[in-house]
């Protein structure tokens, strides 16, 4: 399989590299639902009847495929363009101490979102969030309150199609806010250039940084290492209520059952991500207004408050982020740059690490995606040998573990 295999939504599902996002869905909902595939993740399927491959603007959209900053977006940026455009760095938290308590960081998502809302800059807030009647599912909704906005706080590392309700921001009677991991907010942002319409009703774009996603199983799997069956779980969070927060789980028998971070994200979850996630180089957001995720650089004191890192990468993230600083929606205080990659250590050399598997994939002929604009080179050369060597014998390893010169699964298979 090779990049030939590129230009519809179906070659590039079965070339593995479909993110999930659900942006092709919300432009083509005539020929694409998206579904939920236990082992792999959140996936586009035709529509029944729907013969022909999808084209046009679902591809040209799809951030599993393509990414690009256009020509000058990293004229001056830090780090040679690294990390993508930065125009400030801040350390923040929200001001309401349950808000706080409850992300998985400081609420800072969730209180920049809920500002824009309450001050009137957007009507709502596109997000992700627990399905009421199965919570181990996300749904996404169009929040217009405060309440409701800051419920939806706390991270959901499961598959989520965020791009697949654009619908609800198109059709809101003014602009919105929209969340999301990187990949979603990359895609969203493609498909507001495509569409002028879709474009004036968005007022900000808030991205989370973004490790991967791993599938419905693994979840399922952390549930029953806590000895419960999933069918039975009627509330589940991954972080939150503390910093970093414990993978919590209630039952219908009122059964409430937890594991650390480290537990639930190191020993389970990490190891069930899709596979277009250990070829991308965009964890951190690049392509949104602000984005935010910890500020890792130093060691985290048990029991303290959360606080979140927010790299400012627009001038209209940057007055957002400002305007909530002097209502008191947020607080914090600028932070030298240095900060950014030490908040993230293993994200730069997973940059280089990415630039020699996309290599490996093309030289071994199974497709890959294209970058544009986001520098790799440079990180690759920066690696050890042992990890130089590791990206491409990795790399070659996973195409026969993985079987990725086959479909990523059968359709006939999935349901919705």
């Amino acid at each position: 399989m090779s990049n030939r295999d590129l230009s519809s939504i179906d070659g590039i599902v079965d070339a593995h590299l479909c993110t999930g996002c659900g942006v092709c869905a919300h432009l083509r909902p005539d020929a694409l639902r998206m579904v939920d595939v236990p082992d792999v993740g959140r996936r586009p399927l035709p529509i029944a009847g729907i013969t022909g491959a999808v084209r046009g603007e679902a591809v040209a959209a799809c951030p599993g495929a393509r990414l690009e900053h256009a020509a000058g977006t990293l004229d001056g940026a830090p780090f040679g363009g690294e990390w993508g455009p930065i125009l400030a760095l801040y350390e923040c938290w929200s001001t309401d101490p349950a808000v706080r308590h409850r992300g998985s960081s400081g609420g800072v998502v969730s209180a920049l979102a809920a500002h824009c809302v309450t001050s009137g800059r957007a009507v709502g807030a596109l997000q992700v969030q627990a399905r009421a009647d199965r919570p181990l599912l996300n749904e996404t909704v169009l929040n217009r309150t405060y309440d409701e906005i800051v419920g939806a706080a706390g991270s959901r590392y499961s598959p989520a199609s965020p791009g697949e309700r654009l619908d609800l921001v198109e059709s809101a009677d003014g602009p919105c806010v929209v969340v999301g991991k990187p990949c979603d907010i990359a895609g969203i942002r493609t498909a507001a250039d495509l569409r002028p319409e879709l474009a004036a009703k968005i007022a900000l774009s808030i991205g989370i940084f973004c490790a991967g996603t791993p599938s419905t199983r693994a979840t399922e799997e952390m549930v029953r290492r806590l000895q419960a069956d999933p069918a039975e779980v009627t509330r589940l969070d991954y972080r939150g209520e503390g910093w970093p927060g414990r993978f919590r789980i209630r039952t219908r028998a009122g059964t409430a059952r937890s594991a650390s971070y480290e537990e639930s994200w190191g020993e389970v979850l990490n190891k069930h991500r899709q596979w277009r996630c250990m070829i991308c180089p965009d964890h951190t957001g690049e392509f949104a207004d602000l984005s935010v995720g910890d500020p890792w650089y130093r060691t985290v004191r048990e029991g303290e408050p959360g606080r979140s890192l927010v790299v400012v990468r627009t001038e209209r993230g940057r007055a957002a982020l400002l305007a909530a600083l002097a209502a008191g929606a947020v607080a914090g205080s600028p932070l030298p740059m240095p900060r950014l990659p030490e908040s993230q250590p293993s994200l730069a050399s997973t940059r280089g690490a990415v630039w020699a598997r996309v290599l490996t994939l093309r030289l071994a002929g199974v497709a890959a995606p294209t970058y544009r604009g986001m520098p790799g080179f440079r990180p690759w050369r920066r690696l050890p040998f042992r990890r130089k060597l590791a990206s491409v014998g990795g790399t070659l390893r996973r195409i026969r573990v993985r079987g990725l010169r086959r479909p990523e699964f059968d359709r006939d298979e999935a349901t919705p």
